[in-house]
């Protein structure tokens, strides 16, 4: 004789945990890294002349409609003129123009957008920040948006709601203040 069908109860909804996506707090755009090295004499030394030169020769139209991440990746001492004169090249072209490295340069996006939320709506909840997003979000921005929600959350976690790594839980003498 077989069993009757039971109806598959879905723990998850009833948990009244909150999944977070941080991707929802990135704003979009490709990032072009323009790493100074490539314009130096012997990628080290910096010659106004040659660099200048490099600079007019360069095919700015790759930047267009783009950010661009300005950054030296070599033990190289660059004038504060040359990021001025990058900028002057790159501003009829990019989007936008920041100094670091693409790293960088996109935690700037995520913290921008994360910036402007209001967490303390989470207060005594139960968040869950979602670990598969189709943008990579960077260790750096887990952190930020942890030190932005641990004054309020009852529980942080990571992961899926299937499968969660817990990260914090609020004392009890916390939960009822």
């Amino acid at each position: 004789m077989t069993e009757p069908h039971t109806p598959v109860e879905n723990k998850v909804a009833k948990s009244g945990l909150i999944t977070l996506d941080l991707q929802k707090w990135y704003s979009e755009g490709d990032i072009v890294p323009f790493d100074l090295k490539d314009f130096l004499h012997m990628e080290l030394i910096l010659r106004e002349k040659e660099f200048r030169q490099a600079l007019e020769e360069y095919d700015w139209s790759t930047c267009s409609g783009k950010t661009v991440a300005v950054f030296c990746s070599s033990d190289a001492i660059i004038a504060s003129w040359a990021y001025m004169l990058v900028a002057a090249h790159a501003h009829d072209h990019a989007a936008d123009i920041v100094f670091g490295v693409p790293e960088e340069v996109a935690f700037e996006r995520f913290r921008k957008g994360l910036d402007a939320e209001d967490w303390s709506r989470y207060k005594g909840s139960r968040v869950l920040l979602k670990g598969c997003a189709d943008v990579e979000v960077p260790p750096s921005a887990y952190l930020y948006a942890t030190q932005k929600l641990l004054p309020y959350v009852e529980r942080l976690m990571y992961g899926e709601a299937c499968s969660f790594v817990p990260v914090y839980r609020a004392s009890r003498k916390a939960q009822k203040a």
